[in-house]
């Protein structure tokens, strides 16, 4: 269920010499709206300009409605204190309930934070958990990642067919994305048997 809410205390907000500029109020985003933002990395830049005035109903939505794409922005304001105080281990804790509800971008976020050591402890183990869930929904993000972790020497050799499959179906208009593509699809080549390459070339 999509809920439109409106933020219903106007706000003024100082400006120079003395004047204030009123603020005019801001609708809550839709889901389709949010998870766009998320997947273009904007979902923190949206919420800072609309200078925080969603707060409220962004908590309510993620913590009493319990929908996966706030669950995400709450969590990512509070591990970054965007908006409140920082509180990074709440704030992991509502991604990983956005992640077990099957937000691709929260999986892929959990997946890349234990990867890089992001707020919590190195565990490649974990992120290519969480990154081959993530892949298996079409994250293009996780699925790079994850052939990346694989390359590397991590991971099970049974999913490299998987990771190879995924990478050759991807779709992107970037040419940097799309020339680390093909690095990881011929770097994956070599650790696969060629039954396997051309079993993941096929259509499905």
């Amino acid at each position: 269920m999509k809920f439109l809410l409106f933020c219903m205390v106007l706000c003024f907000a100082p400006s120079g010499y003395g004047q204030s500029e009123p603020l005019q109020a801001v609708q809550l985003y839709t889901q389709d709206q949010l998870i766009a933002l998320i997947n273009k990395n904007e979902h923190l830049n949206k919420v800072m300009a609309d200078r925080c005035q969603l707060v409220q109903d962004i908590e309510a939505h993620a913590e009493v409605l319990k929908e996966p794409s706030y669950q995400f922005l709450w969590g990512d304001m509070l591990a970054w204190g965007v908006c409140v105080e920082a509180d990074p281990t709440r704030g992991i804790r509502l991604i990983q309930e956005a992640g077990q509800q099957g937000l691709p971008a929260a999986l892929e976020q959990l997946g890349r934070y234990y990867k890089n050591a992001t707020l919590v402890q190195q565990d490649l183990s974990r992120a290519v958990i969480f990154l081959r869930e993530a892949a298996a929904l079409g994250n293009l993000n996780a699925q790079l990642q994850l052939a990346e972790l694989f390359i590397e020497g991590h991971g099970s050799p049974y999913d490299y067919e998987d990771a190879y499959r995924w990478l050759h179906q991807a779709i992107t208009a970037d040419p940097s994305t799309h020339n680390k593509v093909t690095e990881y699809l011929q770097a994956l080549k070599k650790l696969m048997h060629p039954k396997a390459v051309r079993r993941a070339r096929s259509p499905l």
